[in-house]
């Protein structure tokens, strides 16, 4: 294990019942309270993904907190994956299946096209809005150089629905 997997891991708060009884929440706020640890996880991602893209994507909305500092800190651009109707301009969007019922991510439309893209978020559980956000960028244009998350879920198994795709984490429970 890493010192940057060992931080995190001890900055982790669960919170059960959260959004919904049953769920046991991984809350990173700590993580991200902490401009020592929090550079440290950013340094350990960006060490991976030196010299290979052009743009960071974030998912909305903790995924807005990682990639932005990702992407300054690696002295390139950053895109957001919104929710449907947050974006200005044309968009294209994806509407992917939740547990109970569908959501729809956009991004704007001439956002990405020859980009080779890192998507990011905080959390991987069960994949399904990365590989939303995956099917998005690829529909505009972008290289999916690869995803990452600070912290996996490794029970819900994500990752199935991102075969094909470079994964990588900080830091697994």
């Amino acid at each position: 294990m890493s010192n940057a997997s060992q931080v995190l891991l001890e900055r982790v708060r669960d919170i059960p019942d959260f959004p919904r009884p049953g769920v046991l929440f991984k809350d990173l706020n700590p993580l991200f309270a902490d401009p020592d640890a929090f550079a440290l996880v950013l340094g350990e991602v960006a060490s991976g993904w030196e010299g290979t893209i052009d743009l960071v994507a974030g998912i909305e909305a903790r995924g807005f907190v990682v990639g932005a500092a990702l992407a300054q800190r690696m002295g390139v651009g950053f895109l957001p994956v919104r929710k449907a109707g947050k974006l200005p301009g044309e968009t294209i969007d994806q509407t992917y299946d939740l547990e109970y019922g569908t959501a729809t991510i956009e991004i704007p439309a001439d956002a990405c096209e020859g980009k080779r893209v890192l998507l990011v978020d905080d959390v991987l559980a069960t994949g399904g809005t990365a590989a939303a956000a995956v099917s998005l960028l690829e529909r505009a244009g972008a290289t999916v150089v690869g995803i990452e998350f600070l912290l996996e879920v490794g029970f819900l198994e994500g990752r199935r629905l991102l075969e094909g795709h470079e994964v990588a984490v900080v830091a697994t429970v």
